[in-house]
């Protein structure tokens, strides 16, 4: 490990000072990239959002601060996290995960996806990667997965109003959905994942 680096900028603020609001991890996300966006415009380039999804939409994590058990684990539908990599360190900002805030990338792979050959092929996770300026240009939601039919809210909604776009109010499924040929970003492995984000100093 070179000694000589500087320390990683804190583009964040601690996890009890970021927008937060349970089940709403995409636009928790959102408010992450609109922080370093603001506070950090620079940095903001090396910021990437990142999906995990796949095509039953069932993916464990562990270490997630609603899962159950001593190891918390969870089966999301998808979720959604924000990667710093200024160079070649990399940390992940996760506001549902019990793990630190940020994690280095290697550690936060390692507790919370573990690997998928312990896992039968419809739990493989996959990974949208987005570059979160193109994030903020693009992601459009209004929230319409968290009502019931009887338009009462499954889960309590962010205080602040939806987000949306010129001309979109809602395309969150865009970035859930792991289809390659989509045009936001680009999909991966876990395995892909792993190789592009992480290199041993």
């Amino acid at each position: 490990m070179d000694s000589t680096r500087k320390q990683l900028i804190s583009i964040l603020p601690p996890s009890a000072e970021c927008s937060y609001a349970p089940y709403y991890c995409e636009e928790n996300v959102y408010k992450l990239c609109e922080h370093v966006r603001t506070h950090h415009p620079a940095e903001l380039q090396h910021c990437r959002v990142v999906f995990v999804s796949n095509e039953k939409r069932v993916v464990p994590l562990w270490r997630q601060r609603s899962g159950k058990e001593e190891e918390k684990l969870v089966i999301w539908d998808y979720h959604a996290l924000f990667l710093y990599k200024p160079d070649e360190r990399c940390v992940v900002y996760d506001l549902d995960s019990e793990l630190p805030f940020p994690t280095y990338f290697h550690k936060y792979v390692t507790e919370t996806f573990r690997t998928d050959q312990i896992l039968k092929p419809m739990y493989f996770r996959y990974f949208r990667i987005i570059p979160a300026s193109l994030f903020l240009q693009k992601f459009a939601s209004d929230r319409r997965h968290m009502r019931r039919e009887d338009g009462t809210w499954s889960k309590p909604p962010p205080s602040y109003p939806a987000i949306s776009q010129p001309g979109c109010v809602n395309n969150l499924d865009e970035f859930i959905d792991m289809d390659p040929k989509k045009s936001l970003g680009e999909v991966m492995n876990l395995t892909e994942l792993v190789k592009q984000f992480y290199q041993q100093g």
